[in-house]
């Protein structure tokens, strides 16, 4: 008979009887008990790259009852913001006048960040993304899944500055916000296909290999080759359908829609490894089963950033064929493969528009249209070049080019709020900043003037701050930061465009002109110039959702996460007789350029700046356009003889009708969602 001790049994005194069957259980039965980390992430869908470290942190089957194979939202808690207490300063709020203390900010900022517990988060409702659009996407869903990453990316990055981090961590916003997206199944075009990508369009750019993956165009976060299983004559077979060509392993490129592609593996690029030959196996397999078959093949170029060298910048190429392949051998002497690639014909351009750019910026002398080297004259550290290639047209209509604001001498309606005392440059996180505290807590831009958020109103530094110059909350006062190029366009008169790419919240230029009256619009109106290069604050401009969604981090969402601007007071700029780049930026009704109300202090008084910020990544020579808001005008307030067009810039003539069918459509369409 086969016996057992009981569980706290204790083994008998005196000589063993060795007749007696112990009931012998293995180690691997023993279940050990392990504190759980709160940084440990939960169970849940990982993306390439993510698995789950179960026996720290990890949830027990058997201790919390749900199943093992449901999605689980995966918290991030190390990314709150610290809720610390200032020094109990005060200072005047510029816009109503309150008195605003270091506690109550640290306070509203440990409210508004504090992790929503026991509230279950629906995250396809949260973001509106469908199984079926999560399988083949759209260009809307493909926009909104960029905005969502993108914006959560850039909450995370606020945090991660606004905390104290170990030496040597690494900050990695974009791991950690693909790893938030993608546990909760927010993605799109998850299926595999060889071809074009539903949504994504050739010449579209991407700033982290991240944002590849949650669109689908390129699923591996780190291999440069993704493959896909097909039905073969006799057996299943692997090939290729899209490559990264980043120069890592000395890719060669013959002309614009050529590349000499270098397959994987092999270490004949490592110095402190012995130098080994590349297998005709995984990513190198399936480029030479494609080279037979001569399937499409998505192309995503690497592309230094010039605005950060140690980064690049990830541009869709288009579809390629390989055309031919061979051994060849690597400087080091290993053996690799090499794959020429083709480009399909018929294509829009893209990597030859960035060619191109490059000739333009380092002074092409045969441009064809060029007029003027640099509009502003010098006002811009960076040359505003002028370019007509569509017709004879020389120059736009004279004005003076100003890079801000003319207020008249009567002007006075805010008293200036008291600077804050930081040394340097002001610092992320620290309450003690009176400016910080303004912006309730949080540091309104990341790294490079990106905005984190749209808010009702930014306060920046200004001359009485004790904060340098360069200080990171003055992004809009420093001017240009792109190469901006005013362009002929084909039918809307003048417009604006960049040469450089423009990643998503990034700061593009302020809207400089005169400030005017309401008394002065009706002057205008009655000349019939009131349409003419005009900035009109008071106009009800169409909502859109920019912000990062809190409950994704597990935050309460609260009114301060508001994307409605608060106006201390209306304000009317117009720009034409004095102003900037920004006057000749066109409507659309599908902008890639918001703007955005601060204040500064200047000449000793508080003042509202109008500044535009990037909606999404913008490729270069992509016309510039934000939204007018034309719908809201009165026909009967258009100048007669003007009344078939709206002229709100100039020699751009765009039927009224059309604008105003086209909002009309676009607001009976969002109705019927």
């Amino acid at each position: 008979m086969e016996e057992g001790l009981a569980q706290n049994s204790v083994p008998p005194s005196g000589p063993i009887d060795k007749s007696r069957i112990l009931d012998v259980k293995p180690m691997r039965s023993l279940i050990p008990v392990f504190p759980m980390s709160p940084q440990a992430p939960a169970s849940g869908q990982y993306p390439s790259g993510f698995s789950p470290f179960f026996p720290f942190g990890g949830p027990q089957q058997g201790s919390s009852g749900a199943p093992r194979g449901g999605a689980i939202p995966a918290p991030i808690r190390a990314y709150r913001s610290p809720a610390g207490a200032g020094d109990g300063g005060t200072s005047m709020d510029g816009s109503s006048g309150r008195k605003n203390t270091a506690s109550r900010s640290a306070r509203s900022a440990a409210k508004r960040n504090k992790k929503a517990v026991g509230v279950p988060v629906d995250a396809s409702g949260l973001v509106g993304i469908s199984p079926a659009q999560r399988e083949d996407g759209s260009r809307e869903v493909v926009h909104l899944i960029m905005t969502t990453f993108d914006a959560i990316r850039r909450r995370i990055c606020q945090l991660d500055d606004a905390k104290e981090l170990s030496s040597g961590s690494i900050k990695r916003s974009d791991l950690k916000a693909c790893n938030t997206l993608m546990s909760k199944g927010i993605r799109t075009n998850l299926r595999k296909r060889v071809g074009a990508v539903p949504g994504v369009e050739i010449g579209d750019i991407f700033y982290f290999r991240m944002e590849l993956c949650i669109v689908g165009l390129h699923a591996p976060s780190m291999g440069g080759i993704d493959s896909l299983h097909v039905k073969g004559e006799f057996e299943e077979e692997i090939i290729a359908i899209s490559i990264v060509s980043s120069g890592e392993y000395d890719d060669e490129a013959e002309d614009n829609d050529v590349i000499i592609y270098t397959g994987q593996g092999g270490n004949f690029n490592k110095k402190d490894k012995h130098v080994t030959d590349q297998k005709l196996e995984r990513g190198n397999l399936a480029l030479d089963r494609s080279s037979r078959q001569r399937n499409e093949v998505r192309v995503i170029r690497g592309i230094r950033d010039g605005a950060n060298p140690n980064s690049k910048i990830y541009v869709y190429d288009g579809l390629y064929k390989i055309q031919d392949s061979w051994v060849d051998r690597a400087k080091s002497g290993g053996g690799v493969f090499k794959y020429k690639l083709v480009r399909v014909p018929g294509q829009p351009s893209a990597f030859a528009v960035w060619k191109s750019v490059q000739k333009f910026k380092s002074g092409f002398p045969s441009r064809t249209g060029l007029i003027i080297g640099d509009l502003s004259s010098g006002a811009e550290s960076i040359p505003v070049s002028l370019v007509n290639d569509v017709d004879n047209v020389k120059a736009p209509a004279y004005f003076t080019y100003f890079h801000s604001l003319r207020h008249p001498k009567s002007f006075s309606l805010m008293q200036p709020s008291h600077g804050c005392s930081c040394g340097k440059s002001c610092v992320p996180g620290d309450l003690n900043c009176s400016c910080i505290r303004r912006n309730d807590g949080d540091f309104p831009y990341t790294g490079g003037s990106i905005l984190v958020s749209r808010r009702p109103l930014i306060h920046e530094c200004g001359p009485t701050c004790q904060c340098f110059p360069n200080c990171k909350n003055r992004a809009s006062q420093t001017g240009l930061k792109h190469h901006m190029e005013v362009f002929k366009t084909k039918d809307r008169g003048w417009g604006l465009r960049s040469l450089d790419p423009i990643r998503a919240g990034s700061f593009i230029c302020e809207y400089a002109g005169e400030v005017i009256d309401q008394a002065r619009l009706n002057q205008l109106a009655k000349e019939g110039d009131a349409n003419e290069y005009v900035f009109d604050t008071t106009r009800i401009y169409e909502e859109f959702k920019w912000n990062y969604e809190p409950r994704l981090l597990e935050e309460v969402s609260t009114n301060d996460s508001t994307e409605d601007y608060t106006m201390p007071y209306p304000l009317i700029i117009s720009a034409k007789n004095v102003g900037n780049v920004a006057r000749f930026m066109n409507h659309s009704c599908s902008p890639n350029v918001f703007w955005q109300p601060i204040l500064y202090e200047e000449n000793n008084q508080s003042f509202l700046h109008v500044a535009f910020f990037a909606i999404s990544h913008i490729p270069p020579m992509t016309e510039l356009t934000y939204d007018y808001v034309l719908a809201m005008l009165v026909v009967a307030e258009i100048p007669k003889g003007k009344r078939g067009a709206y002229v709100d810039r100039q020699n751009a003539a765009v039927p009224l009708v059309d604008i105003l069918l086209q909002k009309l459509s676009d607001w009976h369409d969002n109705e019927n969602l």
